[in-house]
Order: C-alpha cells, then structure tokens, then sequence
C-alpha cells in the first residue's frame, strides 16, 4: 500500500510502497477515504526535519534534554547510535483521518465491518490502510433531513476527517475549566483556534482573539489589528 513517510534526518518526504499494517487485538483496519493534511502541525514537521543537527536540537529543546540525559546514562557511542536509528527510522505523517472498517480485532463489539469511522492519533496517518485503536475511532454519525425522517445518508468522508480538530479544541475548552459569562483570550487563530473561538462564544464567554494575520482576525469578525 501507500504512506506518505518522511525521514527525519534528511528530511526526506515521499510516498512509499509499506506493508499494510497486520490486524491487532483492540483495534480496527481502516481503509482510508480522506485523510487530514495539518498546515501548522506537519508543516512545522517538515520543517524541522529539513534542518541541520544544531537546527533540529534548537528547534526542539525537549527532545534535546532527552538525548543530554541518554549521554549522562549510557555515554557518548550508545547515545549516538539512539540517535541516528531514531532520525533514520522513516516516520509516518498525519493524524486525523476517516474510512471503512475492513477488520475488526478481539473482543469488539461496538463496531462492524463496513461502518464509516473517524479516526485520530499518530495511527490515522497519510496511508490506504491504517491500524487504529478503537478507543481511537467514531462512527461517523448519519445525516438528519430537517423536513423528513432520518436518512441513510451519512456525514461525508471528507469532513469526518477533520473530527480530530474539533476533538481537540473541544478538549481544551474543557481542560480550562472555563465558565459561563468569563473573558477568554485564544492566541493563533488557525483552524484550531476558530474552532476554539466558536465553542467558547456557544459557551457564553466573551471571547478575544489574536493573531498576527490581519485576514485571520477579518473571519472572526474583527476587520482591526495591531501592526
């Protein structure tokens, strides 16, 4: 099958031929139908990727507190080699896909073959076919007439991809623990932030975006920035 993968130290970004993934306990085969590329999440990715050694470190202190710890533990040769097998190890992109079940592990009931699911996580990437976790996937629920009875018809792949986002911003909003009538300020206003935006003002918050983009701030209804 198809996966769009990148390596990490070269920065190397294709699509290769890969096994499909093997059917695990706990967990659904998805043949993808549309899958979620993220602006600001995979393009940061890429970007990084595509920089040199002192580059990536700088871009990512967290993971360089890791490697200086690993060096402090093992010494120099066993870090190193850590490090060049995990740069060198093709790593999948996307996180935010949806499709058809075409296996099913052990012990779950709750889906069946056939079924359209939304899917997130690091096992939703850019791939025909991707393993899952169930706990990972939704049913993507069917479309209601407003004048008639329920149909058959359900949400269309392609916006069932975008579950992830609206998971995520929904998460958020919950985490702050925010309140009705509070002022909330949401910094960024990509699709994650007008998302965020929108839940809060349905939450009855009084709610301040900010971005650096003059049109961002133009589709939230504020025609005004900083400069």
């Amino acid at each position: 099958m198809k996966q769009i993968i990148q390596n990490y130290r070269s920065g190397e970004l294709k699509v290769d031929d890969v096994p499909v993934p093997s059917l695990k306990a706990g967990g659904l085969l998805v043949r993808t139908v549309n899958s979620l590329i993220s602006a600001g999440t995979e393009r940061g990715t890429v970007s990084v990727a595509k920089k040199s050694l002192a580059g990536k470190a700088k871009e990512r202190p967290d993971k360089m507190k890791q490697v200086i710890k690993l060096y402090k533990d093992t010494g120099f040769v066993d870090t190193f080699r850590v490090v060049m097998d995990r740069l060198n190890t093709p790593v999948p992109l996307g996180y935010s896909c949806a499709g058809e079940i075409i296996a099913i592990g052990e012990n779950i009931n709750e889906f069946q073959v056939g079924e359209g699911v939304a899917c997130a996580g690091g096992y939703a990437s850019h791939a025909e076919v991707v393993w899952v976790p169930k706990n990972l996937c939704v049913k993507i629920p069917r479309l209601k007439n407003r004048t008639t009875e329920p149909t058959d018809n359900f949400l269309p792949f392609e916006e069932a991809a975008f579950a992830t986002l609206g998971a995520i911003a929904m998460q958020g909003v919950r985490q702050a623990e925010i309140k009705l009538g509070e002022k909330v300020a949401v910094i960024g206003l990509g699709l994650l932030g007008q998302i965020t935006m929108q839940l809060l003002k349905a939450s009855g918050c009084e709610v301040i975006g900010a971005d650096l983009e003059t049109k961002k701030l133009e589709q939230i209804g504020r025609a005004s920035c900083r400069e």
